[in-house]
């Protein structure tokens, strides 16, 4: 393997910050979807948000390990840049290589999260498609 510079940690720099950009994004939404729903579950005490409830929960786990991995990924690059800098290349390669494996597993924490999402949505597009059936029986 070649010798690692400190430029090849800084190029993952960008890359976590708009990737941790996102993921606050994400957390963000949840976090109004969560009031927007336990506000609605106050007033109407409907068991039929539980679905949902338990669902945002699942996809609010994923969110905080894809930040977590994200965050550690971040850490480690810049531990690997003090090492360069300290003259310890081997242990740099290695603290490289794992926070390489830490983005790859927060990044798969977001395939995950997506697939959630998207068949939370569907859920929902379900239902209107069965409402607009039973309303057009009734025309």
């Amino acid at each position: 393997m070649n010798e690692l510079t400190l430029n090849t940690p800084a190029l993952l720099f960008s890359a976590i910050s708009l990737i941790m950009l996102a993921y606050t994004n994400r957390f963000l939404a949840y976090a109004s979807i969560v009031r927007n729903l336990k506000d609605i579950y106050l007033e109407k005490k409907e068991e039929s948000l539980l679905p949902q409830i338990n669902n945002l929960k699942k996809r609010l786990y994923l969110t905080r390990a894809m930040q977590l991995f994200g965050i550690s990924s971040l850490l480690l690059c810049v531990l690997t840049m003090f090492l360069i800098y300290i003259n310890l290349q081997s242990l740099a390669i290695w603290i490289f290589g794992l926070a390489l494996l830490l983005l790859i597993i927060s990044l798969g924490f977001l395939i995950k999260e997506i697939q959630i999402s998207v068949y939370a949505l569907n859920l929902h597009l379900i239902d209107i498609e069965n409402s607009l059936a039973v309303k057009n029986k009734s025309n």
